[in-house]
Parts: structure tokens; C-alpha cells; sequence
């Protein structure tokens, strides 16, 4: 039976600061696909990284077996790769196999294990995650067929349950806090940092409350141009941003850069011109954009990912109901790959009797046949055609029985009952 790995580090696991050192860009995503590629250990495999979670999703070959099903591999190549010693990410880490890593990838997908559950983006980014790893060509029958079966569940939950009703997600709840913390956001101006797919969500939930201004500043102008039209706002260009923190309230940054695109430095310059106003940080990327040291300045406020993590706990107490249905759809979905599973290993049993029986009776034939020099060639391939034409009868019931074993009974039972019978000791279940 072929195994199934799930490795990863969520927000469930791992801090914040942690989750920003094993966030892995695309470009880390492709050398990690060129790992699974090269490693002997690991026949089919896949790599999923967003702001809240990486995952290495893989089937062991037979060369893992003997060594902790690749577990220890993938975590030499992780700490490798980030420059991380293992000690500091190791107890962080969570390690699913077979049906709880199935569970746990339908549950990702489904958004039940988001940090708001329910939130839609994350579907997405699963579909993303695995068209990659098609690209690099790592994928194989196994997670080609799970990951379907992943999209399809998710799917599922989203259009037969309440889950994705207001979907909040992590934008969604910066907003709620921007809300809290500045009673009458229509009296407001907003920046962002960075024009992409967080941003943009942060934007549409802004327009709702009908907020001042809108400015955003990215690296790419064209793009910032283009957000800001979308939504009547004014784009700015990346290097302006420290300036046009001086007619900005609210600054929310999603930016995949690596280094703090705000420093306290910059904002502590920037606050004697506002003649210290409030100034309200919202910082949902992962790596952090705003340095945390900004708090330190009077009247300076910076929230990350993991400030939000009170008011998305409300939308999950919310959501409880509807989580239950989801988890059922989830196992039902899991029950039906499992099958699907099992049939693969009832295929090579087959083949193995059939090979056996074909053996046994082109050998016993041909023996006979050997004794018989006077038949005609027609009488010889007539006795051919008709022995196996018996042993293809007498092999037809008991596999017809292998295929069809029933849901509620113990194929592995019934597999290991037919390689005693027609004593197969070598069986290949790959």
C-alpha cells in the first residue's frame, strides 16, 4: 500500500517570527520540487508555502522505507535551504501520514484549518501549489488524484454550507481592527503597500466603510496605477512612501518583500510633520513589512498577522455549525479516495494470478503437447486455446471477488487470504 506524507508548520505550530524564516518563495518552491525530483526517497511530491503555513506533501519510495519515510530528508533540506539549524523549527513542525495527511490536506483546502475559517483565497493558492509542482513534473497517478479529490471537497463545502458566508479573511479582519481602533474610518486615508491579490481584498472591504482617500504605493507603478483607478484612489510611487505617510492614517502593507519596507527610523521622521497624529499599521505579509519597533514611537500603532488572531476567533466560534457539516463532507471525501486507494492495491494481486495461472498452464500444456508429436498444428493451438480458456474460468470468480469486495469488509484481509492461496510471496504494490 503506497504511504502518504504530510509535513508542514501553520499558524497553529509556529510563531510568526518563525513562519517568516521558513516561508519559501517561488523560486525556493521550484529548488524544493528539483529535491523531490532527485531524491531517490520520494517517487511523487509537492510544496506549499503561504504567509501562514508551509507544507511538503509527499509519497516515500522504497529507498525511505528504512529511513524514517524521508522525514529526516526533507527536514536536512529545509534547514539547508533556509539556513535554519533543525532544533529551531523541529518542534514547530507537524507530521501527518496516510489518511491523517489525506484529512488534513482536504481540510486545507477546504479552508477548515485557515486561520479564518472559511476564508476563499486559499483554494486558490492549493490549485497554485499544485500546478507547479505539475510544471516541474513531480506529481504523479497518486497526488493527482488526491489533489482533485481536494479541490473537489473544497468546493463542496464551499457551496453546500454557510462557511463562506462573509467570508472574512485576513484582510477582511485587518479591517475590522482598523474599525475598532478609529471609530469613523470615512473620515480617513489609507495607504498600501503593495498591489496584489491582499491588497486589493483589503481595498474592497475599505470601500464599504467609504473611507477618505485611498494612495497606493508598490514597486511595479503600472500596477499601482491600476489598483488605485479601480478604486478612484492615487498611486504613488514606491520610493514616495515614506513621505505620503504624512497624509495617511491607516497604513496596511502585503508586500513579498523581504526587508521592512516601513523602518522606525523613517516613521519617527515622518511623525513630527503629522504632528504626532495617530498613525495605524496593519502588517499582513509574511515576511513582516513594518518594523515591530514602530510600537516604541508615541501614538505609533503596528499590528501583524498575528494580532488579528482575536477577532478571526470570533468568526470561528461563528462558524462552528457550519464547520461540523464541512468535516463530514471532508470524511466522506476521504472514505471515497481511500477506496479508490485500496483498488490499487487489489490491481497487482490480479495481475500476479493471472501471470501465475498463465505459467502454470502454458508450462503443463506444452509438456503435454511435447508427448503428442502426430497432432496437427490445429489440434495443438485448440488444446492451447482451451487450457487457458479453463483457467481463465476458474480464476474468473475469486477475482471478481478482489474487485468487488464490498464497503464494509476488510480488503486487506481478502488480499492476503488470495497470496496464501495461490501462494504469491513476491508482491509489488508500487
Amino acid at each position: 500500500m503506497p504511504k502518504i506524507i504530510l509535513i508542514g508548520a501553520s499558524h497553529k505550530t509556529a510563531p510568526v517570527e518563525l513562519r517568516e524564516k521558513l516561508s519559501f518563495s517561488q523560486e525556493q518552491i521550484e529548488t524544493a520540487l528539483d529535491f523531490i525530483k532527485r531524491d531517490p526517497g520520494i517517487k511523487e511530491g509537492l510544496v506549499f508555502s503561504t504567509c501562514n503555513r508551509l507544507e511538503f506533501l509527499y509519497i516515500p519510495g522504497k529507498e525511505a522505507l528504512d529511513n524514517n519515510d524521508g522525514i529526516d530528508a526533507v527536514m536536512r533540506f529545509i534547514s539547508e535551504l533556509k539556513q535554519l539549524p533543525a532544533c529551531e523549527f523541529k518542534s514547530s513542525l507537524y507530521i501527518h501520514r496516510d489518511d491523517d495527511a489525506v484529512r488534513h490536506l482536504f481540510c486545507v483546502a477546504a479552508s477548515l484549518d485557515s486561520m479564518v475559517v472559511g476564508e476563499p483565497q486559499i483554494l486558490g493558492q492549493v490549485k497554485k501549489a499544485y500546478k507547479t509542482a505539475v510544471s516541474a513534473g513531480t506529481t504523479g497517478v497518486l497526488l493527482n488524484r488526491l489533489m482533485h479529490k481536494s479541490f473537489s471537497v473544497a468546493k463542496r463545502v464551499r457551496k453546500q454550507t454557510g462557511i463562506g458566508d462573509n467570508a472574512v479573511s485576513i484582510s477582511y479582519a485587518a479591517i475590522e481592527l482598523a474599525h475598532k481602533i478609529f471609530a469613523d474610518l470615512a473620515t480617513k486615508s489609507v495607504m498600501l503597500i503593495g498591489a496584489g491579490e491582499m491588497a486589493e481584498l483589503a481595498v474592497e472591504h475599505l470601500m464599504t466603510h467609504q473611507v477618505k482617500k485611498i494612495v497606493v504605493a508598490n514597486r511595479t507603478f503600472k500596477n499601482a496605477l491600476e489598483l488605485a483607478r479601480k478604486f478612484n484612489g492615487k498611486a504613488v510611487q514606491y520610493e514616495e512612501r515614506e513621505s505620503a505617510l504624512a497624509d495617511v492614517d491607516i497604513i496596511i502593507s502585503s508586500t513579498g518583500a523581504t526587508d521592512y519596507v516601513l523602518t522606525r527610523d523613517q516613521v519617527k521622521r515622518v511623525m513630527k510633520k503629522r504632528q504626532n497624529k495617530t498613525l495605524f499599521f496593519i502588517d499582513i505579509a509574511v515576511p513582516r513589512d513594518i518594523d515591530p519597533r514602530i510600537n516604541k514611537i508615541s501614538n505609533a500603532y503596528v499590528y501583524d498577522i498575528d494580532d488579528l488572531k482575536n477577532i478571526v476567533e470570533t468568526n470561528i466560534s461563528q462558524r462552528e455549525q457550519e464547520t461540523v457539516r464541512a468535516q463530514g463532507f471532508v470524511e466522506e471525501a476521504l472514505l471515497a479516495f481511500r477506496r479508490w486507494l485500496d483498488e490499487l492495491a487489489v490491481v497487482p494481486t490480479i495481475k500476479a494470478i493471472n501471470r501465475k495461472m498463465t505459467d502454470i498452464v502454458n508450462l503443463e500444456c506444452e509438456k503435454t503437447l511435447a508427448g503428442l508429436p502426430h497432432l496437427s498444428t490445429a489440434d495443438t493451438d485448440a488444446i492451447r486455446r482451451m487450457t487457458r480458456a479453463i483457467a481463465s474460468r476458474a480464476i474468473h470468480d475469486p477475482i471478481l471477488f478482489l474487485r468487488h469486495t464490498g464497503d464494509h469488509r476488510d480488503d486487506s484481509f481478502y488480499l492476503n487470504v488470495a497470496r496464501k492461496l495461490f501462494n504469491l510471496d513476491i508482491m509489488d504494490h508500487n
